[in-house]
């Protein structure tokens, strides 16, 4: 599959997820055999830009290519100036927000509200693509709400304004994260362009992503809530849709790079948002086990980076997690 002139040899890739995949865990994701991972979106307003928040969401240095930042707004002007600032601080592909379904993003009648309105959507792929000499991409769900899963309509306007690639996720917005995705509207999308599609939902096991591979005709799969506190997993299902045996690696290899990320977001946040944003990782990681809670109970209060990090590690030989799930189709060590 290639996205403009970049090769994607992996049909794996990390969801942007707001909150969850800044540059730490996306470096981690790939490094571990995500195909890709895009970023964080990104508020198109320009003259936002500058906070710590906005910044650590543009940061990108040192991302192994190709990157992609997506980029969130109403405006087709910001979210030209937006794409073309991204441009110039090293972005690969620019990635266009259609799906985002939060109540603080839909305010600004951005992300997925923007389906209900594609004369704008239009004008939006337009000046995006028009801004930019690097590939640019969509990010959609099925259309707002039952009514009106207008999604395959929108993929064929953006393979006909030059849109380079589709991702969709097989839910409405008005469906939030709730019920089942469908795949029926993923696979209608299929027929209607010939770009690449990327198939977004419910993905958490190898047999799911053929599963959804094979009833949608996708190119690839988005996997997003699945990898939390999981960031073998991409890798691992790559790896076996290639016909090739990957296990986890043995617990106590685990939790050492779990204590490895733990450190980098400590580094990229500073010690106060560093602690607070690397206790959603470690719960989330620990949820994994039979006797997480045990853990997670000590570990949550802690304040101090250090004694985050070195309580963590301590779970090494001591702490004996006992593995209580089946992810991927593989049991750890």
């Amino acid at each position: 599959m290639h996205i403009g002139p970049h090769q994607i040899d992996n049909p794996v890739w990390l969801a942007p997820m707001a909150g969850v995949t800044d540059r730490p865990v996306r470096v981690l994701c790939r490094s571990l055999g995500a195909g890709m991972a895009i970023s964080e979106m990104v508020h198109s307003d320009i003259s936002l830009w500058g906070s710590q928040k906005s910044d650590r969401r543009l940061d990108i240095d040192n991302e192994p290519g190709p990157i992609s930042v997506q980029i969130a707004g109403y405006d087709p002007v910001m979210m030209a100036n937006a794409a073309r600032a991204n441009e110039e601080r090293g972005a690969d592909i620019i990635d266009i927000n259609l799906g985002c379904p939060a109540k603080k993003v839909l305010k600004k009648a951005a992300g997925s509200a923007l389906m209900r309105d594609e004369a704008l959507v239009a004008e939006i792929f337009r000046q995006v693509v028009k801004s930019v000499d690097i590939p640019v991409t969509v990010k959609m769900r099925t259309g707002w709400d039952h009514l009106s899963k207008n999604g395959p309509r929108i993929a064929k306007m953006a393979q006909d304004l030059g849109l380079q690639a589709v991702t969709m996720h097989g839910r409405t917005r008005c469906d939030m994260y709730k019920g089942d995705a469908e795949y029926d509207t993923i696979r209608q999308t299929r027929d209607a362009i010939q770009i690449p599609l990327i198939a977004n939902g419910d993905i958490t096991s190898t047999d799911k992503a053929r599963e959804v591979l094979d009833a949608t005709g996708a190119d690839a799969v988005m996997i997003g809530r699945g990898t939390q506190g999981d960031p073998w997993l991409p890798g691992i299902i790559a790896a076996e849709l290639n016909h090739q045996v990957r296990k986890y690696p043995s617990i106590d290899e685990q939790i050492q790079v779990m204590a490895d990320l733990i450190r980098e977001i400590q580094l990229f946040y500073g010690e106060r948002t560093g602690v607070k944003m690397a206790r959603k990782h470690m719960q989330w990681f620990l949820k994994r086990f039979a006797n997480g809670a045990q853990a997670w109970s000590k570990l949550h209060p802690l304040v101090d980076p250090d004694d985050q990090y070195q309580q963590f590690k301590e779970l090494i030989d001591g702490g004996g997690l006992r593995d209580g799930t089946e992810r991927a189709g593989q049991k750890a060590d």
